[in-house]
């Protein structure tokens, strides 16, 4: 493909020769250049492109992109000197830049699918699950992209980011358009819009969930402010904007989109949830309500807890804009289970309910804990562990909460990484002791579960919290395979 073609939706200037160039292949990492390569200067937080220039043409890259003001980046071009002829090029920003030669070198895969942005700080994973579901039961093939990876059917290919850089983006979007995707539901993260990585895409449906203090610190985001900005910059490439309004920061988030519809679960809106009961029962903890508004309808949801709720609602509102009925919508919301996300295993036996959920904070374990409360179970029982190299008062944080909620808490193995466990126990005991919660100390994981698996009965409610969809312990450096989802599945078939 030749240089000017991959160039003509970013702003550039030629500082040595011309759009010409035959180009083979694009790269950011000089690691990857191969002869005919375009490559890319990316700044980033540990490394600067910049100062690989001269590697990466040796490596035969025919054409550099440099970001800088109108004419710095002439500065680069002593860096030329293994092949003075390359082509020199300047554009303001890079990271936008790479987004937009993706792009072309992709040859525009989103704008062949209907694509459907979600992003909040809670809820991304199930909402883009629950939105896929009800496209299949209505026969749309769809492809997802998020935390768990990205996925065609039953194929899933590994990310690094919940939004891949756009390059990858852009990869996985040809491999969907490909492979007959009509959809493609992603999160999108509020990291991916500030590096541009969306930068180009015109989402067909915007979704906003909620925001809270997150993400706020070094290589992430300055401060709140600039956390809503990032979050707001998905409405300004959004056909139409969906929007939580029980989110005190929903009208900010989307301001300025051009089609805007709310949904909501405690006030009036155009997707409103009423009549919200809890429901257990062999096979199903979760809720039933009813929609009012642009649509009516009865829902069984097959996930607990009032977020849930609203992530269905807004699942609901999404595919009915896009023309999905509601028989094909009941039956996704009934029957949908998200891997790691409030996940339900039950012990028929016994009657004990499990529930995998990944959270890993004391803000999202406080959540789920009081939700599983509400159920009344006999017993709520928890276990989880503290992620090593990671802050002290979150483990603290997350012991304190446990013993404020559950019947009783069984600490154990989660990510310890290079820390010892006994210190990253006295930590969470620390936190117990505070909130006078009974705790049981079985280190490791599995025989952990084996040990509620045989010791939980009728009507208890049980939460393994912290590992999720992970198939992984990390301890020392090395991965090890662990799925919680398979010991606890596999443990139950021997009872």
């Amino acid at each position: 493909m030749r240089l000017s073609e991959l160039l003509a939706d970013a702003t550039c200037e030629y500082l040595r020769g011309n759009g010409d160039t035959e180009i083979t292949s694009v790269d950011y990492s000089s690691r990857t250049v191969q002869p005919g390569s375009l490559f890319i200067c990316l700044r980033g937080f540990h490394s600067d492109g910049h100062d690989y220039i001269a590697q990466a043409v040796e490596a035969g890259a025919v054409a550099v992109l440099v970001e800088g003001e109108a004419g710095a980046g002439e500065a680069y071009a002593a860096q030329l000197t293994k092949d003075p002829k390359a082509t020199l090029v300047e554009t303001p920003d890079t990271r936008k830049a790479l987004a937009l030669i993706s792009a072309a070198w992709f040859g525009h895969p989103a704008s062949k699918m209907t694509m459907i942005g979600i992003t909040g700080t809670k809820g991304k994973t199930t909402t883009s699950h629950m939105i896929c579901r009800i496209l299949e039961a209505a026969g749309h093939k769809t492809g997802i992209i998020g935390t768990m990876g990205a996925f065609i059917g039953d194929k899933k290919f590994p990310t690094k980011n919940t939004t891949p850089e756009s390059y990858e983006l852009q990869s996985l979007f040809a491999r969907m358009r490909d492979e007959g995707c009509e959809y493609v539901v992603m999160e999108v993260s509020s990291q991916g819009l500030k590096q541009k990585r969306t930068e180009g895409i015109l989402f067909d449906y915007g979704l906003f969930l909620n925001i809270s203090p997150d993400h706020i610190g070094p290589g992430e985001h300055a401060d709140f402010e600039d956390y809503l900005a990032c979050k707001h910059l998905l409405f300004s490439q959004t056909k139409t904007a969906i929007a939580n309004r029980d989110d005190a920061h929903w009208q900010h988030v989307t301001k300025g989109a051009e089609l805007l519809y709310t949904f909501s679960a405690r006030e009036e809106a155009d997707f409103q949830a009423v009549q919200i009961q809890k429901r257990w029962e062999p096979g199903l903890l979760g809720s039933t309500f009813s929609i009012t508004g642009k649509i009516e309808e009865q829902v069984v949801l097959g996930m607990p807890g009032i977020f849930n709720v609203e992530n269905a609602l807004a699942a609901a509102a999404v595919t009915s804009l896009a023309g999905i009925g509601p028989e094909e919508r009941a039956k996704a919301l009934r029957e949908i289970a998200v891997k790691g996300r409030t996940q339900l295993l039950q012990d028929t036996a016994h009657f004990t309910t499990f529930i995998i959920d990944y959270a890993h904070n004391a803000l999202s374990m406080e959540s789920l804990l009081e939700m599983l409360k509400g159920y009344e179970p006999g017993r709520l029982i928890c276990l989880f562990g503290g992620g090593g190299n990671r802050p002290r008062q979150r483990r603290f944080d997350m012991g304190r909460i446990a013993g404020k909620y559950a019947d009783l808490t069984v600490i154990t193995m989660d990510n310890p990484r290079d820390e010892e466990m006994d210190s990253i126990n006295a930590d969470i005991i620390q936190g117990l002791d505070e909130s006078h919660g009974r705790y049981k100390v079985i280190l490791d994981r599995e025989e952990a579960i084996h040990y509620l698996i045989d010791h939980c009965g009728k009507d208890d409610i049980v939460a393994l919290i912290g590992k999720g969809h992970e198939e992984y312990q990390e301890i020392h450096g090395v991965k090890y395979y662990f799925s919680e989802e398979k010991i606890v599945k596999d443990y139950l078939q021997t009872k």
